[in-house]
């Protein structure tokens, strides 16, 4: 017999053939797909170069990339690690390999096992190999060199199920993984090596023999002899052995004895050009299969994994049903988001905050779909906005399998442990876990309390010391000489700039300049920087300082504010960047000079230390809802007397992480787009208005759709329904069909629909099912809306079914999104060439309906402050009562042509607006005679109970 030579050559190269024209194939219908196998080397063995240029060659064939990494032979273990770990983190490199052997100094077994599994091409980590070995199992890759031999056989139509094979050799690298790969497809393995007796015997009826010893020529070839089968002979070795005849002194050959072997077999694989070959060819087909992975995993780290949920009915209490849900990891979340290990700090095992570095590296994808949720205006019988924010995340994302992010803020400890309670959704629909969403979460409004109060207590502190000093004595303490040098700090030098002094060195300024550097010279009177606390205090409305006698009778009417109305958190909602905020920041303006300049953090010397306090604040948290689709929580501002909207940063990072490869063609552009679900507070005309005229001019972002919720019940309020009252039965009215009552209230929400229509986006009404609504009653929600120029008005059970109580109201969102466009978006008026009194009297009348605006001497007077120190194009927030479209709480519905006080302006510099308040508008809120408060304790195993 002659045997026929098993092509691993030619074998190869068609494999490499048809990868390259798979990649060709896939990139015509998705020219983002660009695979690539990372390679690591250390140090120049001559042998390690061969087989690096091999594979380089090999990849450049197939059309996919190679990224070489050459390290020095001195790399140490750490620095070697870390660099395989960027690897493993990096999105854009599929396949990563460590080119052995590594120099004896390196832990050859920990580098290669650091290698992620879904990234371990070569097959050999420890994950892929222990699947391999498990019955059933299911590894990311098989080795290259074994499954080679598999491929080899198949090519040439070799049967494998029910034969005998015969492996000689026991390695981990080929014996071993080629024995379990024979055993999976049906063949009878018989697994020898070097050790086993009377091995000549073993190939009397083997049908396939693979031999891997590394051992030149061990196998004779008469030990085939006697073999009647004609076997099939698969050699892997590769030996050099001294030959003259050759330039290079050596040739190789392999384990088997060939030429002897070639008599008794039927098929044989020759060295080189066997195996060999096939190993290379098995890495590019490991590359292309781990990038069509990650494409269609839509570059996640991990796929995700909805929560269940176990519906009860009734529903339980929100915390009842938050502590049954176990979360998942914090870890797994980010993942399944996205979101790479280095770019994450966890907090515990439930929420974590996101670095910004993550905006950097998908700085290049196109943004996701953005949603808006608004309500009508509230009552106290509630619309469900937070519910129905958190609801559409979980059909999104569990049900219709789209990637998905609810944003929200982060609530104030004050309306928690005051009346209102928290903000985590509700029912079936929550942020989990309910009771460290509500609490103190990663400490970021601590973190705006101490940065507010730090500025606090520099104003009066500075103002203190003018008042005390000299000029000479106080420049000298506020540029100390340190070992004899005089230095000017950072925020110094700003101030210098602004004031026009061209000088570095402090013994340089003239006595006119320090003068002019060192005072300030306040005026009291016009300090609006106060002191904050994240507690609902009604006794700190008023407050008197100053009155230790260490302060030298220097005593000041002042007053707190609740943590979340500081300029601070606003700030921290609007920044782009950490940069962005340290700029805001040092903007902040806190009183006036007595010649009427305007006095800033900056000039304070105060602008580095907030930064410095708020530097963590200022990275977004994530958390998951109730079935596991994440959740960023960021910044909190009140959404009466401030902005009310969570963060830039976070709706920013969110719609990256939601977005897609702007190469993909548009019809996969629009089936792989995901959706940032996020929140403004009350009602459309307050945190929506603020919303898109303030936020969105900071972000530059725009809304896709606006979600407008709405319920029965609270409809029946604006219609004229009956008053309700804390601890009260429900009227009648509120639990039966009255068709009447409900559309007069709808009024209500028609006027909101108007006024988001006016910024040419679509609306979608969300009915937030009640038990106690009637399909009819329904239905006239959905006629009133549809008539008032929604897209659509579906209903959601979102609170007592979770995400599939939101699914219909989700499918009609995507419809929305793809059937209406937001490039007509407009903002409601121009900052410039406008005055003060001109926007307010846009929102007043446009917005709220009044039929003119009344300003109060404060407010002209203050008007007429900002506008000479240059801030009268900034956008104006309007501080309220969130119960009424007017400044009124007691006008419910639509009410029209009244006129609206707005009592005084003051100004946030720092985040870029205005904000009028108007009637008798609180800046702290107060504490009822029940608290939530009251409620709450903590079991002797730590966990908190009472929480709403």
């Amino acid at each position: 017999m002659t045997a026929q030579l098993i092509d691993g050559k030619a074998c190869a190269q068609t494999i490499r053939s048809e990868i390259a024209q798979e990649i060709v194939d896939i990139k015509s219908k998705d020219p983002s797909f660009k695979p690539c196998l990372a390679i690591v080397q250390v140090g120049t063995r001559q042998d390690s170069n061969t087989y690096v240029r091999m594979k380089r060659k090999a990849a450049a064939e197939a059309d996919i990339r190679a990224e070489f990494i050459h390290l020095e032979e001195s790399v140490t273990q750490a620095e070697l690690l870390r660099t395989i770990a960027r690897l493993n983190e990096d999105p854009s490199i599929h396949g990563l390999l460590v080119q052995l052997p590594l120099p004896s100094h390196l832990d050859e077994d920990e580098i290669t096992s650091s290698v992620v599994a879904s990234k371990d091409v070569d097959g050999f980590g420890p994950y892929n190999i222990g699947e391999l070995n498990k019955k059933n199992g299911n590894p990311f890759f098989y080795p290259c060199t074994p499954i080679g031999v598999i491929e080899l056989l198949k090519r040439y139509n070799v049967p494998i199920a029910g034969t005998k094979s015969l492996v000689v050799g026991r390695s981990d690298i080929v014996g071993s993984p080629v024995a379990e790969l024979l055993k999976s497809l049906d063949s009878t393995v018989t697994i020898t090596h070097s050790k086993t007796k009377d091995l000549p015997s073993y190939f009397e009826d083997a049908d396939i023999v693979v031999v891997a010893m590394g051992n030149s020529e061990y196998v004779k070839g008469e030990w085939f002899k006697n073999n009647k089968r004609g076997p099939v002979v698969i050699d892997v070795g590769t030996n050099f052995v001294e030959d003259s005849t050759k330039k290079s002194g050596y040739r190789s050959v392999g384990d088997v004895e060939f030429k002897e072997a070639l008599k008794y077999v039927r098929l044989i694989t020759p060295v080189p050009g066997g195996v060999g070959p096939m190993t290379v060819a098995m890495l590019m087909r490991n590359t292309l299969k781990a990038a069509k992975r990650e494409r269609d995993n839509d570059g996640k780290l991990r796929q995700f994994q909805p929560l269940q949920l176990d519906l009860k009915k009734p529903v339980p209490s929100d915390f009842e049903i938050s502590r049954a849900q176990q979360p998942k990891e914090i870890k797994d979340v980010a993942l399944e988001a996205g979101i790479l290990p280095s770019e994450l700090e966890p907090y515990g095992s439930t929420k974590a905050k996101v670095s910004l570095k993550l905006l950097d590296r998908l700085q290049n994808r196109k943004n996701g779909k953005y949603v808006l949720v608004t309500g009508i205006t509230p009552t106290p019988l509630g619309e469900g906005k937070s519910t129905t924010t958190v609801g559409l995340a979980q059909a999104l994302g569990a049900h219709l399998n789209k990637t998905v992010f609810a944003n929200v803020r982060q609530p104030s400890m004050g309306p928690t442990f005051g009346i209102k309670g928290g903000a985590a959704g509700g029912g079936y629909s929550q942020v989990i876990p309910m009771d460290e969403f509500n609490l103190h979460l990663t400490g970021d409004i601590h973190a705006i309390s101490m940065a507010n109060n730090l500025l606090a207590a520099a104003i009066d502190t500075r103002a203190f010391h003018e008042a005390t000093q000299k000029d000479g004595p106080l420049y000298r303490r506020l540029v100390p000489a340190k070992k004899g040098v005089r230095t000017f700090s950072k925020t110094m030098l700003k101030r210098l700039e602004k004031l026009g002094i061209n000088k570095t060195n402090p013994d340089d300024l003239t006595p006119e300049e320090i003068t002019k550097f060192a005072r300030l010279d306040i005026d009291l009177d016009t300090i609006t920087w106060r002191r904050v606390v994240d507690c609902n205090d009604r006794m700190l409305r008023g407050i008197t300082i100053g009155e230790a006698p260490t302060e030298r009778g220097f005593i000041r009417h002042t007053a707190f504010d609740i943590s979340v109305a500081s300029e601070c958190m606003a700030i921290l909602a609007l920044s782009n960047s950490l940069k962005d905020m340290r700029e805001r920041l040092g903007r902040i303006v806190v009183a006036a000079s007595k010649s009427g300049e305007p006095i800033t953090c900056e000039d304070i010397g105060c602008a580095g230390a907030l930064t410095a306090l708020l530097k963590d604040a200022i990275k977004p948290n994530i958390m998951q809802t109730l079935e596991g689709t994440p959740v960023f929580v960021h910044a909190g501002p009140f959404a009466n007397i401030s902005i009310g909207a969570n963060s830039v940063l976070a709706d920013k990072m969110a719609l990256k992480l939601a977005g897609v490869d702007p190469e993909l063609p548009q019809q996969l552009q629009k089936e792989k787009a995901g959706y940032v679900v996020t929140e403004a507070g009350f009602d459309f005309t307050m945190g929506g208005e603020r919303f898109l005229n303030i936020k969105c001019r900071s972000s530059g972002l725009v809304p896709d759709v606006v979600v407008i919720v709405a319920t029965v019940r609270a409809l029946k309020v604006h219609g004229g329904g009956p008053e309700v009252k804390a601890g009260a039965p429900l009227p009648a009215e509120y639990l039966q069909e009255n068709v009447d009552l409900l559309r007069k209230g709808c009024a209500n929400l028609a006027k909101h629909i108007e006024n988001a229509k006016q910024y040419e986006l679509p609306v979608v009404v969300a009915i937030n099912k009640m038990a106690s609504d009637t399909e009819l009653e329904h239905q006239v929600i959905k006629e009133e809306s549809l008539k008032a120029g929604a897209f659509d008005a579906i209903v959601s059970n979102h609170w007592e079914e979770g995400g599939a109580g939101a699914v219909q109201l989700a499918e009609g969102i995507i419809r929305a999104t793809d059937e209406v466009s937001n490039e007509k978006f407009h903002y409601l008026y121009d900052t410039k060439g406008s005055t003060v009194q001109d926007k307010i009297r846009k929102i007043a009348i446009d917005m709220y309906g009044a039929g003119d605006v009344e300003f109060l001497p404060e407010a002209q007077k203050k008007i007429e402050l900002y506008t000479k120190q240059g801030f009268a194009d900034l956008p104006v927030c309007i501080a309220k009562t969130q119960y009424s479209l007017s400044h009124d709480a007691s006008l419910k519905g639509v009410p029209k042509g009244f006129t609206f006080p707005v009592r005084d302006v003051k100004v946030s510099v720092g985040a870029g607006y205005l904000y009028a308040l108007a009637a008798e508008i609180q800046t702290i809120p107060g504490l009822p005679t029940h608290c939530g408060f009251m409620n709450v304790e903590v079991t002797e195993d730590g966990e908190i109970e009472g929480m709403f």
